[in-house]
Protein backbone atom coordinates (compact mmCIF):
# COMPACT_ATOMS: atom_id res chain seq x y z
CA UNK A 1 0.00 0.00 0.00
CA UNK A 2 1.38 3.40 -0.97
CA UNK A 3 1.81 6.27 1.51
CA UNK A 4 -1.06 8.09 -0.20
CA UNK A 5 -3.42 5.12 0.27
CA UNK A 6 -2.27 4.74 3.90
CA UNK A 7 -3.09 8.40 4.62
CA UNK A 8 -6.48 8.03 2.93
CA UNK A 9 -7.33 4.98 5.07
CA UNK A 10 -6.46 6.86 8.28
CA UNK A 11 -8.62 9.93 7.58
CA UNK A 12 -10.98 10.67 10.48
CA UNK A 13 -14.63 9.93 9.79
CA UNK A 14 -17.56 11.58 11.56
CA UNK A 15 -20.89 11.24 9.79
CA UNK A 16 -24.53 11.34 10.77
CA UNK A 17 -26.13 8.08 9.68
CA UNK A 18 -29.61 8.57 11.13
CA UNK A 19 -31.47 11.01 13.38
CA UNK A 20 -34.60 9.73 15.11
CA UNK A 21 -37.02 10.21 17.98
CA UNK A 22 -36.25 7.32 20.29
CA UNK A 23 -38.93 7.99 22.90
CA UNK A 24 -41.62 10.61 23.37
CA UNK A 25 -44.43 11.10 25.86
CA UNK A 26 -46.86 13.81 26.85
CA UNK A 27 -49.23 13.97 29.78
CA UNK A 28 -51.84 16.61 30.55
CA UNK A 29 -53.30 15.04 33.69
CA UNK A 30 -55.53 17.96 34.70
CA UNK A 31 -57.09 18.82 31.34
CA UNK A 32 -59.34 20.67 30.75
CA UNK A 33 -58.98 22.49 34.10
CA UNK A 34 -55.28 23.05 33.30
CA UNK A 35 -56.27 25.46 30.52
CA UNK A 36 -58.17 27.68 32.98
CA UNK A 37 -55.13 28.40 35.19
CA UNK A 38 -54.31 32.08 35.42
CA UNK A 39 -51.18 31.78 37.56
CA UNK A 40 -47.78 31.62 35.92
CA UNK A 41 -46.60 27.99 36.00
CA UNK A 42 -43.31 26.86 37.49
CA UNK A 43 -41.17 24.94 35.00
CA UNK A 44 -38.76 22.13 35.78
CA UNK A 45 -36.49 21.08 32.91
CA UNK A 46 -33.86 18.35 33.13
CA UNK A 47 -31.48 16.99 30.50
CA UNK A 48 -29.60 13.71 30.15
CA UNK A 49 -27.00 12.84 27.56
CA UNK A 50 -25.98 9.25 26.84
CA UNK A 51 -23.67 7.79 24.25
CA UNK A 52 -22.63 4.23 23.58
CA UNK A 53 -20.70 2.19 21.09
CA UNK A 54 -23.28 0.46 18.94
CA UNK A 55 -21.45 -1.55 16.34
CA UNK A 56 -18.07 -1.53 14.63
CA UNK A 57 -17.49 2.19 13.98
CA UNK A 58 -21.05 3.19 14.90
CA UNK A 59 -22.12 5.07 18.02
CA UNK A 60 -25.55 5.97 19.31
CA UNK A 61 -25.98 9.29 21.08
CA UNK A 62 -29.23 10.15 22.83
CA UNK A 63 -30.28 13.45 24.36
CA UNK A 64 -33.31 13.37 26.68
CA UNK A 65 -35.30 16.23 28.14
CA UNK A 66 -37.98 15.96 30.80
CA UNK A 67 -40.02 19.11 31.31
CA UNK A 68 -42.98 19.82 33.51
CA UNK A 69 -45.13 22.83 34.23
CA UNK A 70 -46.95 23.11 37.57
CA UNK A 71 -49.17 25.58 39.35
CA UNK A 72 -49.11 24.88 43.10
CA UNK A 73 -49.36 21.08 43.31
CA UNK A 74 -51.24 20.68 40.00
CA UNK A 75 -49.34 19.48 36.95
CA UNK A 76 -50.30 21.32 33.78
CA UNK A 77 -48.16 19.13 31.55
CA UNK A 78 -45.30 16.67 31.65
CA UNK A 79 -43.36 16.07 28.47
CA UNK A 80 -40.37 13.84 27.85
CA UNK A 81 -38.54 13.22 24.61
CA UNK A 82 -35.36 11.43 23.63
CA UNK A 83 -33.73 12.44 20.37
CA UNK A 84 -31.34 9.81 19.12
CA UNK A 85 -28.66 9.78 16.51
CA UNK A 86 -26.58 7.07 14.91
CA UNK A 87 -23.12 8.31 14.02
CA UNK A 88 -20.29 6.74 12.06
CA UNK A 89 -17.03 7.52 13.84
CA UNK A 90 -13.72 6.08 12.70
CA UNK A 91 -10.04 6.91 13.07
CA UNK A 92 -10.68 9.41 15.86
CA UNK A 93 -8.03 9.32 18.61
CA UNK A 94 -9.38 7.91 21.90
CA UNK A 95 -8.80 11.20 23.77
CA UNK A 96 -10.98 13.01 21.20
CA UNK A 97 -13.80 10.44 21.10
CA UNK A 98 -15.26 11.28 24.53
CA UNK A 99 -15.54 15.04 23.81
CA UNK A 100 -17.04 14.26 20.40
CA UNK A 101 -19.74 12.12 22.04
CA UNK A 102 -20.22 14.53 24.95
CA UNK A 103 -20.20 17.83 23.03
CA UNK A 104 -20.46 17.32 19.27
CA UNK A 105 -23.25 14.76 19.12
CA UNK A 106 -25.58 16.47 21.63
CA UNK A 107 -25.03 19.79 19.82
CA UNK A 108 -26.31 18.13 16.64
CA UNK A 109 -29.28 16.49 18.38
CA UNK A 110 -30.43 19.50 20.43
CA UNK A 111 -32.25 21.48 17.68
CA UNK A 112 -34.33 18.40 16.80
CA UNK A 113 -35.16 17.78 20.46
CA UNK A 114 -36.05 21.44 20.93
CA UNK A 115 -38.45 21.29 17.99
CA UNK A 116 -40.11 18.11 19.30
CA UNK A 117 -40.72 19.66 22.74
CA UNK A 118 -42.08 22.89 21.24
CA UNK A 119 -44.39 20.93 18.94
CA UNK A 120 -45.64 18.65 21.73
CA UNK A 121 -46.51 21.45 24.13
CA UNK A 122 -48.33 23.29 21.33
CA UNK A 123 -50.29 20.15 20.42
CA UNK A 124 -51.19 19.79 24.10
CA UNK A 125 -52.90 23.19 23.95
CA UNK A 126 -50.21 25.26 25.66
CA UNK A 127 -47.84 27.91 24.33
CA UNK A 128 -44.69 26.34 22.85
CA UNK A 129 -42.02 25.53 25.40
CA UNK A 130 -38.85 26.92 23.84
CA UNK A 131 -35.74 25.32 25.30
CA UNK A 132 -32.90 27.78 25.68
CA UNK A 133 -29.58 27.00 23.97
CA UNK A 134 -27.24 24.77 25.95
CA UNK A 135 -23.47 25.05 26.13
CA UNK A 136 -22.61 21.35 25.94
CA UNK A 137 -18.89 22.13 26.10
CA UNK A 138 -19.25 23.86 29.49
CA UNK A 139 -21.38 20.98 30.83
CA UNK A 140 -18.84 18.45 29.57
CA UNK A 141 -15.93 20.30 31.19
CA UNK A 142 -17.82 20.61 34.51
CA UNK A 143 -18.54 16.88 34.51
CA UNK A 144 -14.89 16.04 33.79
CA UNK A 145 -13.71 18.37 36.59
CA UNK A 146 -16.18 16.78 39.02
CA UNK A 147 -14.97 13.30 38.04
CA UNK A 148 -11.34 14.35 38.49
CA UNK A 149 -12.14 15.78 41.95
CA UNK A 150 -13.93 12.57 42.96
CA UNK A 151 -10.99 10.47 41.81
CA UNK A 152 -8.58 12.74 43.67
CA UNK A 153 -10.71 12.44 46.83
CA UNK A 154 -10.87 8.67 46.46
CA UNK A 155 -7.11 8.40 46.08
CA UNK A 156 -6.49 10.74 49.03
CA UNK A 157 -8.79 8.66 51.25
CA UNK A 158 -7.15 5.37 50.32
CA UNK A 159 -3.64 6.69 51.05
CA UNK A 160 -4.46 7.69 54.64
Amino acid sequence: MSDEQQQEVQQPVFAIQKLYVKDISLEVPNAPAAFMEEEQPEFNIQFRNNARSFDNGFYEAALTVTASAKVADRTLFLVEATQGGLFSIENIPEQELDPLLGIGCPSILFPYLREAISDLTTRAGFPPLLLQPINFEAIYLQQRQAQAAQQANGEAQTTH
